[in-house]
């Protein structure tokens, strides 16, 4: 097993190599920064044309772990930068039609405020944004997207986080029955009851009744259903807990986390890892070792399966096998893939400050 005093300085190694290949200011505006979606660095990549909003979501979310790892003025500012470029090339904007895109910017920004960059009005965008996403369709729940018939767990995931943590910063008083309402609705309409895992989502009649689940199983929805429980504390323990159980059966290899391939399914691993690692430290069961032990399990794998590349590692899709090179269209190449790591190595680290060691098994 890792050493744990290897894991900070694991972290920080996975940051400076994303940030020297894939961070670049939006238009040539000082003051801006965002991440290229590919690298090596292509025209349109310089340009910045393909946005990918919720991936520069998750490169903030990021660069805050690496702030709590190891607090710096040059990287606070380089947030600030972040925080500006995704503003600018989102049109001045803060949301988009994208229920999933915006909730994991506001959980970001959120957390952005408790480093000091704070933007309030951001925050009360997002929030209003996602109160207005819930229908009675399909039972309850969030959309996907504004104007489309499906609603799912990677949008209604991260609102119930967001609304849980909004009830406790000064947020309206129903935000947190908000976000319970949503755990309940997931619970009751998107999970299997052989695996006790969740399904991606299910798609709506415009009478509201359901017309079609989609069946699949991600490590994203298992990751933001776990993070909204241990949000929400002790009445959601039992099912926080049985998700861990269902993940470490169902979406794990020997305690390594399953991947998902390039693209937005990039960061499905890191996503689950963080809310693993939130349960690993919050959670009070005997499971909480278990989400110990896939974070730990996980980070390693991943580290022993990168190749090495231009300003350091590079890791692949599948951390169970080796990493191949960032050239044509590989996975490599992708941002998200190269996020999903950096989040498991900063969710490892952060169980190595708080003093949690897996278990043998």
């Amino acid at each position: 097993m890792t050493t744990p005093k290897l894991l900070a300085a694991r972290a920080g190694v996975a940051e400076r190599a994303v940030e020297s290949r894939h961070l670049r200011r939006v238009w040539g505006l000082p003051g801006t920064v965002l991440g290229t979606a590919g690298w090596p660095v292509d025209w349109p990549g310089r340009a910045h044309l393909r946005f990918n909003y919720w991936w520069q979501a998750h490169l903030l979310d990021c660069l805050l772990d690496a702030q709590l790892r190891s607090p710096g003025a040059t990287r606070l500012k380089l947030i600030r930068r972040l925080v500006r470029g995704i503003r600018v090339r989102n049109v001045v904007s803060w949301t988009n039609d994208f229920y999933d895109d915006v909730a994991w910017l506001g959980l970001a920004l959120q957390r952005a405020e408790r480093a000091g960059v704070g933007k309030p009005h951001a925050v009360d965008a997002i929030a209003r944004r996602l109160r207005s996403g819930w229908t009675d369709h399909g039972g309850g729940g969030i959309w996907w997207k504004r104007g489309d018939d499906f609603k799912n767990v990677p949008a209604n995931g991260p609102a119930a986080i967001f609304f849980a943590r909004l009830a406790d910063t000064g947020g309206e008083r129903e935000d947190r029955t908000r976000a319970r309402s949503v755990v309940d609705w997931l619970e009751d309409c998107l999970r299997d009851g052989d695996t006790g895992l969740f399904w991606d989502g299910l798609h709506v009649h415009p009478d509201g009744s359901v017309r079609e689940i989609e069946k699949n199983f991600y490590t994203y929805c298992q990751g933001v259903v776990l993070g909204a429980c241990v949000e929400l504390g002790a009445p959601y323990e039992d099912l926080a807990a049985s998700v861990i159980t269902a993940v470490d059966k169902h979406l794990a290899v020997d305690g390594v986390l399953r991947g998902h391939g390039g693209g937005d399914g990039g960061l499905f691993g890191g996503i689950l890892a963080r809310y693993l690692a939130q349960a690993a430290l919050r959670l009070d069961r005997p499971e909480a070792d278990k989400a110990a032990d896939l974070v730990f399990r996980s980070a390693e794998a991943l580290w022993d399966n990168r190749s090495m590349a231009v300003s350091g590692p590079l890791f692949g899709p599948e951390w169970t096998e080796p990493a191949g090179k960032a050239a044509g269209d590989r996975p490599e190449r992708d941002l998200s893939v190269q996020l999903g790591g950096w989040m498991a190595l900063e969710a490892a680290a952060l169980l190595e400050r708080e003093e949690v060691t897996p278990p043998r098994r």
